[in-house]
């Protein structure tokens, strides 16, 4: 999104901010929207447990998940694998988790990462900061492929017209 561009949409949900403060959901850009399902997931941890009988795999202490642009960092991450282990379905990572995306990052008590779909849910307490601005809910919804999160329950913005930093009035 262009310098102008996001000017523009903030000065709109400026003027937006009270009817913004009281809504139940709202659906904001998040990420490029250009990702590769296929990409290499690199996980890194203290310790990793496959369970092949339950084709999962989880791993514990400082989890760190880089795939491209995406990383997602928290306590413990549970891998689940295909029938056939072939590939990886989906990640759930609990215990406070920080997922960042390009510019933009988000946190949660948990998120589950549908691989396939390039979908990432985050649940409880959830905080998504884009440059000076936050957006706080209690869900997160977040599509890779279209670059957009949808923010629902009880969704408090709060925005900062002239884009943060150190501001002074010139004197």
């Amino acid at each position: 999104m262009t310098t102008l561009k996001r000017h523009a949409l903030a000065a709109l949900c400026l003027l937006l901010l009270p009817l913004t403060a009281a809504a139940q959901s709202t659906t904001v850009a998040f990420g490029s929207g250009e990702r590769d399902p296929d990409a290499p997931i690199e996980v890194e941890s203290d310790n990793l447990e496959v369970i092949e009988a339950n084709n999962t795999a989880e791993f514990t202490g400082n989890v760190i998940v880089v795939q491209e642009a995406m990383t997602l960092t928290a306590p413990r991450l549970l891998v689940i694998y295909s029938d056939d282990q072939s590939r990886v379905e989906r990640m759930e990572a609990t215990g406070g988790v920080t997922f960042v995306n390009g510019a933009e990052a988000a946190e949660s008590v948990r998120a589950d990462y549908d691989v396939d779909r390039g979908v990432v849910v985050l649940t409880e307490d959830v905080v998504l900061v884009q440059g000076p601005d936050t957006i706080t809910g209690n869900r997160a919804t977040i599509d890779l492929n279209a670059g957009t999160a949808q923010m629902e329950g009880r969704v408090r913005t709060i925005l900062n017209p002239k884009g943060g930093g150190a501001q002074g009035d010139g004197n």
